[in-house]
């Protein structure tokens, strides 16, 4: 007789706590679960500790040749070295990005079927090859060529064409492996997205690295809020920021779960700046070039005649240099939080970031974490 009752007893028991057990489930359920995804261009010892703090490291780059997508020499062993980080981060996904700033050949092979077709099989052996996880690919830009690449009124129908061809490449090597490899597309915003059908990519692709830094560059006439998440009171109308990135869009019909809005783990700096509203959105001399993350900290942020400002309308921090009338735009903890709480309102897929290397402490990285984590439960509270 005992049997008997100890199984009716489990079986109360099981009936009492299914509905504590349901609401936990159903509380784990409602967190978000982001990407966050980092480019690299190298892996150095001193920053495994980062590994299990990324879902997807993308590292940079492959590029076009001939219609193929190839890896230098020197390029396939840094991808190497990466890969093989998978066996002790098993959770770890490791992307290949094929092109970059300047990279062309993607016009002339996107052009024709058959050039589509040999750089999509190409792309699937190579991830195949390589032991990766899929491919992403940073055409600077369709229809454009401030690079100094070549492009045509025809790029817009042929990217599509080209991720038409390369999600079914990936597809198909994935059936053989047993596996499903992603792929992703590195866009900007604005007026440089206009060589990309938005909504037609939208449903090829796992999700959308958007760019949003580099707003203002070398080939920009003013200074700005380099990667500013909303539009300052002192920019023009047709200004960039991620929030109107982020706007455009969703406009044209991307899920906005695909969207990863990026943080810039640098700064630029611009000189002979006029000098009105301590630098910002003013016209320069001449582009003084960039700053890691740990030289911003060590050389810059309230260092040296650099004063940091925050502006409260943007979410974002620049520097100036009233003696020098030098500025500098960059991402910081602090707007690096503002752009998590904005990606938990408006139910954003994650957030990605350039790059590693510029930011090896993981410093910036963990302010990210910390920022994701702290909107979700604002949110569920």
């Amino acid at each position: 007789m005992r049997l008997p009752t100890l199984h009716r007893m489990q079986r109360r028991l099981i009936w009492l706590l299914a509905p504590a057990l349901f609401c936990i489930c159903a509380l784990a359920g409602a967190s978000p679960r982001y990407r966050l995804v980092a480019y690299t261009t190298d892996w150095d010892a001193g920053e495994d500790a980062q590994l299990d703090k990324i879902d997807t490291l993308i590292f940079a780059f492959a590029r076009v040749s001939g219609d193929q997508a190839v890896l230098s020499a020197t390029a396939s062993g840094k991808l190497d070295r990466i890969v093989a980080l998978k066996a002790t981060h098993p959770k770890l996904r490791v992307v290949i990005s094929i092109g970059g700033w300047g990279v062309g050949g993607f016009s002339e092979m996107a052009g024709t079927a058959a050039g589509r077709q040999i750089f999509a099989d190409s792309a699937a052996r190579m991830v195949a090859m390589h032991h990766a996880d899929g491919i992403d690919i940073d055409w600077e830009y369709p229809g454009h060529h401030e690079s100094g690449i070549r492009s045509s009124p025809q790029d817009r129908a042929n990217f599509t064409l080209l991720m038409t061809g390369l999600r079914a490449a990936l597809d198909r090597a994935g059936a053989g492996d047993g596996k499903r490899y992603t792929l992703s597309v590195a866009v900007a915003d604005g007026p440089f997205v206009s060589g990309v059908d938005i909504a037609a990519v939208a449903p090829l692709v796992d999700w959308f690295n958007l760019m949003t830094y580099d707003f203002c560059n070398s080939m920009t006439p003013d200074t700005c809020h380099h990667t500013g998440l909303h539009a300052s009171a002192l920019a023009p109308a047709d200004a960039r920021t991620t929030d109107r990135a982020v706007r455009q869009f969703l406009s044209a019909g991307a899920p906005p779960e695909k969207l990863l809005i990026g943080v810039a783990m640098y700064g630029r700096e611009f000189a002979d700046v006029q000098p009105r509203h301590d630098g910002l959105y003013q016209s320069y001399g001449h582009y003084a070039g960039g700053h890691s993350w740990p030289e911003l900290k060590r050389d810059f942020i309230d260092r040296n005649g650099y004063v940091r400002h925050w502006d409260t309308q943007a979410q974002a921090p620049w520097l100036w240099n009233p003696r020098k009338r030098a500025f500098i735009t960059y991402d910081d903890p602090q707007s690096i939080a503002a752009k998590a709480v904005y990606v938990e309102s408006q139910h954003l897929g994650g957030i990605m970031y350039w790059e590693v290397q510029q930011d090896p402490s993981g410093e910036l990285l963990d302010a990210v974490r910390r920022g994701l984590h702290d909107a979700s439960q604002a949110q569920r509270n």
